[in-house]
């Protein structure tokens, strides 16, 4: 089966600083991957650079066999929407609006959204249980009101792959648990791909189908979560001593300090 995304041998640097090097990673149709590791491994930049944001200093992302570099950003956009861990906006748009904004891939030149654009926007907004906020300002809205939002913005991209950065940093614990549900209902009932970067190991594991866990800017480790979230690897990777057990509700493994 082909992967949607493919990185070989990716590597990255800021400057004269590598942030990445010798990357390889398949994310293939309908899974959910988790990239976790701690502060300055990578994770961010290596979601943008699956995203189209930055372009590698070696090897190549492909979407669906093609490089991305071969692609125009509308191209990307249609196939790849990313909901990125800080989003500001100077007016106050109102959530259908935000949304409405996802569907700039989907139109031609100097186009303005029409019937057809506005149906997807609200039937965005009705599957991630924000369609009565359509009307409010983003400026308005609760931190998990805001991110369903965005969440909607990309999904009227109508993409195959999704990518989410941090997506539930600054939330408390319910909203966290609700985000973390609704992208695993979206994959499960859509076919969704998504990757997300997630400081919340004990989430990841529990929703994500499999983890890469990064150190220094390499893959550490990949695999199932069962496999991934080892007291071993925690220790080696986060410098931190933690006890890992079996959550008896999920059956998915569960992290405590020690």
């Amino acid at each position: 089966m082909e992967p949607v995304l493919s990185l070989q041998n990716i590597g990255f640097c800021y400057g004269q600083q590598r942030a990445l090097a010798g990357i390889d990673l398949r994310l293939m149709d309908g899974e959910i991957l988790g990239i976790i590791g701690p502060n300055g491994s990578g994770k961010s930049t290596l979601l943008n650079l699956m995203g189209g944001l930055l372009t590698p200093t070696d090897g190549t992302v492909s979407l669906r066999g093609r490089p991305l570099s071969e692609l125009s950003r509308p191209e990307l956009a249609r196939d790849v929407a990313m909901v990125a861990q800080e989003n500001y906006f100077r007016f106050a748009f109102t959530a259908l609006e935000v949304v409405l904004m996802g569907r700039y891939p989907r139109l031609k030149r100097l186009q303005f959204e029409g019937r057809k654009d506005i149906d997807a926007a609200m039937h965005a907004l009705d599957v991630t249980q924000a369609a009565d906020l359509a009307d409010r300002p983003i400026h308005e809205l609760s931190g998990g009101e805001r991110q369903r939002v965005l969440i909607a913005r990309a999904l009227a991209q109508e993409p195959r792959v999704m990518l989410l950065d941090e997506p539930t940093s600054f939330l408390d614990l319910k909203f966290k648990r609700e985000i973390f549900r609704l992208i695993a209902a979206l994959s499960r009932d859509t076919g969704l791909t998504v990757a997300l970067v997630s400081h919340d190991i004990d989430l990841a594991a529990m929703y994500c189908s499999r983890l890469v866990m990064l150190k220094q800017g390499a893959v550490y480790t990949t695999g199932l979560p069962g496999d991934v979230v080892t007291a071993e690897h925690i220790g080696a990777v986060y410098e931190c001593p933690v006890l890992v057990d079996t959550n008896p509700a999920t059956g998915r493994p569960r992290t405590s300090l020690v």
